[in-house]
């Protein structure tokens, strides 16, 4: 989850997704990417991170939206990106009743201790590309962990 769903998630869970796909496990994954804010919903992806994930060969036809209370009660996990984020989900979920999710940075299983992940949409196409390898070194140890 990230501010706006147009940068860092869609490529977390473009990435993800392709990494269950991979190891022949993503009939056990509900896999999906939100925004704290309605600024963007119904949005693709920014092209700068479309046109990252292409050169690591994965598509997406993800479109924002914004995080719902169902959310909370369906999900295991919800990853987001930075500290405020985190604090903007904690707090939704202290107004739904049987929540269900825990809600982390996805920062924390990175291997090389980059808890942040920060936001490229300011940035240039290497700073889609650091985002790209934060979130592919997450993902990666996420799974390893909750198989």
């Amino acid at each position: 989850v990230s501010i706006g769903n147009i940068c860092r998630s869609p490529i977390a869970e473009a990435v993800f997704r392709k990494l269950v796909t991979d190891e022949k496990v993503e009939n056990k994954w509900m896999t999906d990417s939100a925004a704290v804010s309605d600024w963007n919903v119904g949005r693709s992806p920014d092209a700068r991170a479309l046109s990252c994930l292409r050169n690591h060969g994965i598509e997406t036809a993800h479109k924002a939206r914004q995080v719902t209370k169902d959310d909370f009660q369906t999900f295991d996990y919800i990853l987001c990106m930075d500290e405020s984020n985190l604090r903007d989900l904690k707090r939704k979920s202290n107004q739904v009743k049987d929540c269900k999710a825990k809600i982390e940075l996805l920062g924390t299983y990175d291997p090389q201790k980059q808890l942040i992940i920060e936001d490229p949409y300011y940035g240039n196409e290497k700073d889609f590309e650091t985002v790209y390898e934060q979130c592919l070194r997450c993902c990666k140890a996420f799974l390893e962990k909750s198989h």
